[in-house]
């Protein structure tokens, strides 16, 4: 029994050593940490259960038999965060690179598949070199096997993707599939293709970190949602995000105790908005007045930045934030804030998020570029999204809800629950200014050098007549409209009223939203 025992914990030992302590200083020197050491300050201290930690690779080709490394370059388990269970996978640069071999896949798969059976979120630590060349297409397989469990996983499970190093080539469509994803600036990377094969191609030269950097793909593409400043605040970060979520789709978001008073008004909302219909003001500023404790973790903060989404909490209950920000575009919606908010609002109402949308849009960005680059199909995305949701719905229109964009940001019309609106509130077909231009035209070109004056008169008149909460608030589109100051009130009310809804879609096996 000695020498039975005495091999077990040899061989755990040995698979504890990754790719061996030179293999690990320089993953240091790159100022990265090891997978273990990334798994240990993701969960809460000492929950780590490892799993599959004996596996080795089955290849015999390019002497690769004389290699085996007791876990095959990743490390599998379950543990918990914040006491909540969740299953982990970390890639482990030291050995092979990280590269993803047919063991190597079956080790993710295997946890990915229990946390499926368990209900419990799915977070994916990568760092690899990508598919493990001498196995050929059976690392290819590997892939695809984790592609299908993604798919099958998502709007089930919370997945989260880390990039903590390289991922690349076939290897991007796992985080690309997953429902978030971090990145670690100046360490970490993603693209199809590296800089070498474009050059070759298209003669560009271009660094991997402007290709496929932590702040490219947070501010131009969208597919991070997170940059992180390092591997640690990208653990911290998960940590946070997941304290939102609840731990399948058949689960309510976990509510936590806030000492913030429900009946807290906030005066500085009052005059938060500019009597100048056209001079811009901070939405964030509104948010951050009402939710619980100042506190808003946003999502995707530098893309497309005239749309504001993210978590919250109100009364203690997490919450979805969907806000116009007139800081940046005037709060117009475009193409990359259309994708933005619909990914966001679907995700939202797979996980039972309720949603609280914060609307002040003049409209859709009208131009060439968008109209050639589809805003009518990404618009519709948003449209899709509010209308597809079942999850508690509530609307408090700041400024302007102008047009089809009114329509789409969470209307009464598409099953929003409760719509508030402020006595700022500007909900009209368009702009005063636009819309006196059109019904007005042969009266201006009349009026002659009077038709400043004939302007201004008309302009006041649509914004008496049209132009305000009022004509809404008279038809029942809007169900209140209320003292800015009491809002937070006004919604936590509503969430508790709404904490028993049940609204439900037409049998089908799935929607077609416009892709």
């Amino acid at each position: 029994m000695d020498d039975s025992l005495r091999e077990l914990r040899r061989r755990y030992d040995e698979s504890r050593r990754g790719g061996g302590e030179e293999r690990v200083r320089k993953q240091h020197a790159e100022g990265k940490l090891t997978a273990r050491e990334r798994v240990d300050l993701l969960l809460d201290p000492g929950s780590f259960q490892e799993l599959d930690a004996l596996v080795v690779h089955r290849c015999t080709d390019f002497g690769m038999e004389r290699q085996r490394v007791p876990g095959d370059g990743v490390l599998t388990g379950h543990g918990r965060i914040g006491g909540r269970p969740v299953f982990v996978f970390a890639q482990d640069f030291t050995v092979f690179g990280g590269s993803l071999s047919e063991t190597f896949a079956a080790k993710v798969c295997k946890v990915m598949d229990l946390a499926m059976k368990v209900g419990a979120p799915i977070v994916g630590l990568n760092d690899s070199g990508g598919a493990r060349i001498q196995e050929g297409v059976v690392s290819l397989a590997g892939y695809a096997d984790i592609f299908l469990r993604n798919t099958l996983a998502s709007g089930v499970v919370p997945q989260i993707s880390v990039v903590l190093g390289p991922c690349a080539g076939g290897a991007v469509y796992s985080p690309a599939i997953t429902d978030f994803t971090v990145m670690v600036r100046d360490t970490s990377y993603m693209f199809i293709t590296g800089p070498d094969v474009i050059r070759a191609v298209t003669h560009e030269e271009v660094t991997k970190e402007a290709l496929g950097g932590a702040m490219t793909h947070a501010t131009r593409s969208g597919v991070a949602h997170f940059a992180a400043a390092d591997d640690r605040d990208a653990l911290a970060l998960v940590r946070d995000l997941l304290s939102f979520l609840p731990q399948n789709n058949l689960e309510d978001p976990p509510v936590l105790r806030s000492d913030d008073a429900d009946d807290r008004a906030d005066r500085s909302l009052d005059t938060l908005v500019p009597p100048n219909p056209n001079q811009p003001y901070d939405i964030k500023n509104a948010v951050l007045a009402i939710v619980d404790d100042g506190r808003f973790l946003e999502v995707h903060e530098h893309h497309a930045r005239n749309l504001v989404v993210g978590f919250a909490r109100l009364a203690g209950r997490p919450v979805g934030i969907v806000a116009n920000q007139p800081a940046v575009l005037a709060g117009v919606l475009d193409i990359k804030a259309s994708i933005k908010g619909a990914r966001f609002v679907r995700f939202c109402d797979c996980f039972n998020v309720p949603l609280v949308v914060f609307e002040d849009v003049p409209g859709f960005l009208p131009g060439t570029d968008q109209e050639w680059g589809g805003i009518i199909l990404h618009g519709a995305k948003l449209l899709y999204a509010f209308a597809e949701a079942t999850v508690p719905k509530l609307t408090v229109i700041t400024r302007k809800a102008y047009g089809g964009a009114y329509c789409v940001m969470a209307s009464k019309h598409i099953r929003a629950d409760f719509n508030f609106a402020w006595p700022t509130a500007e909900i009209a077909v368009m702009g005063p200014e636009g819309a006196v231009g059109i019904v007005h035209k042969r009266a201006l070109l009349e009026a002659g050098e009077g038709a400043e004056q004939v302007r201004a008169e008309r302009v006041a008149e649509y914004r008496e007549k049209f132009a305000n909460p009022w004509v809404a608030a008279e038809r029942g589109y809007v169900d209140e409209v209320i003292e800015p100051a009491t809002t937070r009130q006004k919604l936590i009310a509503a969430l508790r009223l709404l904490d028993t809804k049940r609204d439900q879609n037409p049998p089908r096996k799935h929607g077609n939203i416009p892709l």
